[in-house]
């Protein structure tokens, strides 16, 4: 099933045009309901726990878990998705190079502890921001070119401390019919890019066809939340 989407490519240049343009219907103007629904999992019990976002565009989420006295770092390619962000949510921000990430862009609110680095996301590394307790992937794994996935699970495996949770959010439907972004990441595969270290749980699994979707072509859509922990040593 893999094999319709195997050789797709976007570019950076390209997902930077979608912003440009302001053709974001990736972005949801509300907080995801799979991370409402499933918070207290990822939290299991913990206070200001640090958040890792991967290609974060302008997420409501990190200001929804910032409010609630979490920190967040997130990783986006698109500077004005970044500044969009703060300005959007009333938020002041300072913008400074990023150490460690040549040619980057770090934009923060101190008040909140959200930190934004405008880069690419595989020059981003532990060295940055050292590790996190949590991870919220939704829009990200379904969003890298198929074939970097296994740079982009040692990445996030990379970035995960011991009591790491992260909350992933996959898409399946029939890639012969859709040629993605987002793409179709079947639940074989997570097993294969995460399961050798990490538990994997389903939490969550929603049938969220749409007129939308059907317009693209699709029969079926499903949207799956994972969480992964990692195994102990």
């Amino acid at each position: 099933m893999l094999e319709p989407q195997a050789n797709r490519v976007m570019t950076l240049a390209e997902w930077e045009e979608y912003w440009k343009k302001d053709d974001i219907e990736f972005h949801e103007d509300h907080v995801n309901k799979m991370l409402e629904n499933n918070i207290d999992k990822v939290l299991n019990g913990r206070k200001g726990v640090r958040f890792f976002f991967p290609l974060c565009g302008k997420a409501v989420d990190m200001k929804w878990l910032a409010d609630r006295g979490h920190s967040v770092v997130g990783v986006e390619i698109c500077e004005k998705a970044v500044r969009q962000f703060f300005e959007e949510n009333n938020m002041t921000y300072s913008e400074e190079a990023a150490g460690g990430v040549p040619g980057a862009k770090v934009f923060k609110n101190a008040e909140k502890s959200i930190s934004l680095y405008q880069c690419d996301l595989y020059n981003f590394s532990s060295a940055v921001e050292g590790q996190f307790g949590a991870i919220w992937d939704r829009g990200s794994l379904v969003a890298i070119n198929p074939k970097d996935r296994e740079k982009y699970a040692a990445l996030m495996g990379s970035l995960m401390a011991k009591d790491c949770r992260y909350l992933v959010d996959t898409l399946q439907y029939n890639p012969e019919k859709y040629e993605g972004p987002p793409f179709f990441v079947p639940d074989e595969q997570l097993h294969t890019l995460f399961g050798k270290s990490c538990n994997i749980e389903l939490l969550q699994s929603t049938d969220i066809m749409s007129d939308m979707w059907r317009d693209f072509g699709m029969d079926y859509l499903n949207e799956r939340v994972f969480l992964i922990t990692p195994k102990s040593s």
